[in-house]
């Protein structure tokens, strides 16, 4: 599950699963899709997963920065992709004043929580 802490923000970020399936090409492996809602101004602490991710940015404005890349805004419609265990360094929204929500894809060894 994809956890994120909100650094000096008066809202947390709210995370809704929205789907969990097994891969049928790839036994033990799934795939898990979250909304992932920033508030205004809202950050979340340097973390990293144990599965591969693929984020979309569906609504507003997102800066991020994976170790080993460059800091920058992704706006509405773009996208990256995170390798398993890569150091997501910065993870917060950029607009003081609006939300931003993201969709993120999540594929490797299933959680014990998921199962």
């Amino acid at each position: 599950m994809l956890t994120l802490a909100a650094v000096g923000a008066a809202k947390a970020t709210q995370d809704d699963t929205l789907l969990t399936a097994a891969l049928t090409q790839a036994p033990g492996q799934s795939l898990e899709a979250l909304r992932v809602t920033y508030a205004p101004g809202e950050a979340s602490k340097p973390h990293s997963h144990d599965r591969d991710a693929y984020v979309y940015v569906l609504d507003g404005l997102v800066r991020s920065q994976v170790e080993g890349q460059v800091l920058r805004v992704y706006a509405t419609g773009e996208n990256w992709f995170e390798p398993a265990g890569a150091r997501h360094l910065v993870s917060a929204n950029a607009s003081s004043t609006a939300p931003a929500t993201i969709l993120v894809v999540f594929v490797g060894k299933p959680h014990p929580s998921r199962q």
